[in-house]
């Protein structure tokens, strides 16, 4: 059946380039024919907005003057027709674009392994997360059991954050890193955690906006995640311009 849909969309997608190449019938219009027809029609276009009086005679006569130019050079025009010759090695190479194209699937494809039927990549896409599932709730477990002031904890506070940070939960993720964070301040953490909170909540908050100055203050001067810090901050400042420019409405 593939090599059936692969044969199909080959010609489809060579079919308009062969026709131009092998097609050689006197019914078809050249350069020259096509050049006077426009002249032609141009021609005719100006006498009639002569006669309606949309333009003057003066203009008149030098549109038709600078046409009458143009229709000597058309005359000079020669049509240009690929002669059969030229057309071989044109054709020969239209030929060899597909069985080129064969060549580097059958080396780099895999037509022979078969389709894999999508009810068995549901069931391994929800193996998948069952088993992620398991794997948040034996760390929560585990942290569960841990003093939450320690370095171990800390550590597995960050990674029950990266985890959450994955399945886009941000709310749980920006929990999870703030619990690290009382442990011991980091500014990159405190900068993922605030970014967090913001893509949880959907705009930047004041607790948010604090946080990252905490980041901005901590980290050195040349860290990477600075710019995004900084305008989330800008975002900040300006929602809150704009919140005091808002007039007060009363009774």
């Amino acid at each position: 059946m593939i090599w059936l849909a692969i044969l199909l969309l080959t010609t489809v997608a060579l079919a308009p380039l062969a026709r131009v190449l092998l097609h050689s019938g006197p019914s078809r219009r050249g350069r020259r024919e096509a050049a006077l027809a426009l002249h032609q029609a141009q021609l005719t276009e100006l006498d009639r907005d002569f006669a309606e009086g949309q333009i003057a005679a003066a203009e008149h006569t030098a549109a038709v003057v600078e046409i009458q130019r143009r229709l000597l050079a058309t005359a000079e025009l020669r049509d240009v027709i690929l002669p059969s010759a030229a057309r071989g090695p044109l054709v020969f190479a239209l030929a060899m674009v597909p069985a080129f194209a064969l060549g580097l699937y059958l080396r780099a494809g895999s037509p022979g392994l078969p389709s894999e039927p999508l009810a068995a990549r549901i069931a391994l896409a929800k193996s998948e997360l069952e088993h992620e599932n398991a794997s948040l709730a034996d760390l929560r477990a585990h942290l569960a059991t841990l003093d939450p002031h320690t370095e171990q904890a800390r550590k597995g506070f960050e990674l029950l954050g990266n985890m959450e940070a994955g399945r886009h939960n941000f709310a749980a993720a920006a929990a999870a890193w703030n619990k690290a964070l009382a442990v011991r301040f980091d500014p990159t953490l405190a900068a993922e955690a605030a970014e967090a909170m913001a893509d949880a909540e959907g705009h930047v908050t004041a607790s948010t906006a604090l946080l990252f100055r905490k980041a901005l203050q901590a980290a050195p001067i040349d860290e990477s995640w600075r710019p995004i810090a900084e305008r989330r901050l800008h975002e900040y400042a300006a929602g809150e311009e704009g919140q005091d420019a808002m007039p007060a409405t009363g009774n």
